[in-house]
């Protein structure tokens, strides 16, 4: 081999390695978004599957608030069928917060109700998944805001734009349910 063909294989590999590298590196971001996103996917699936028990225990006590629970059981219905990007979900998600919100003010009008072992149990239940959602949410946005950084960096941006990698979108939610089921229940004689 000449020299002048060892100098185009180098500058050759000096160009490829460095593009296989930023490849490579954007699936290895991509993957990370996704496995986040399946992480807060899974916790979204735990309250759906709370939601149920929670309204079940207090009709038992306030049979009467029909609206407030058929609000819960609808929103609930309409924001697990939806399976779409994180901002399509997270639009899903607040009708779905709200009602919960609105059920837990129903709820502090029962005194039985909010002292009753079932209830404080669900209500312990759907606050460990809020926050375990909060921080599954937090760990999926730290992903994706690297993920963009690098989209939108030179550049990588070019490599980006090359392979048809593009920015992916953060999920933002409510976190008003966490506030609402950590409030001590108020027991009144």
């Amino acid at each position: 081999m000449t020299v002048v063909t060892w100098i185009v294989l180098g500058v050759l590999f000096l160009v490829v390695l460095p593009l296989v590298m930023s490849y490579n590196r954007f699936v290895t971001q991509r993957n990370l978004v996704r496995n986040a996103w399946s992480n807060i996917d899974t916790e979204l699936q735990r309250r759906y599957d709370l939601v149920p028990n929670l309204v079940e225990t207090v009709k038992a006590y306030a049979a009467h608030e029909r609206s407030v629970l058929e609000d819960v059981t609808q929103a609930r219905a309409a924001a697990a069928a939806q399976d779409g990007t994180p901002a399509e979900q997270a639009a899903a998600e607040a009708p779905l917060v709200g009602a919960l919100r609105q059920l837990f003010a129903v709820a502090e009008n029962y005194p039985r109700l909010v002292a009753s072992d079932s209830f404080l149990k669900l209500q312990h239940e759907l606050a460990i998944t809020e926050d375990r959602l909060q921080a599954a949410r937090r760990f999926f946005n730290a992903n994706v805001q690297s993920y963009n950084t690098r989209v939108q960096s030179f550049p990588s941006n070019l490599v980006a734009r090359l392979f048809h990698f593009t920015e992916d979108e953060y999920f933002e939610i409510e976190a008003a349910v966490r506030e609402e089921v950590r409030r001590p229940p108020r027991v009144e004689s």
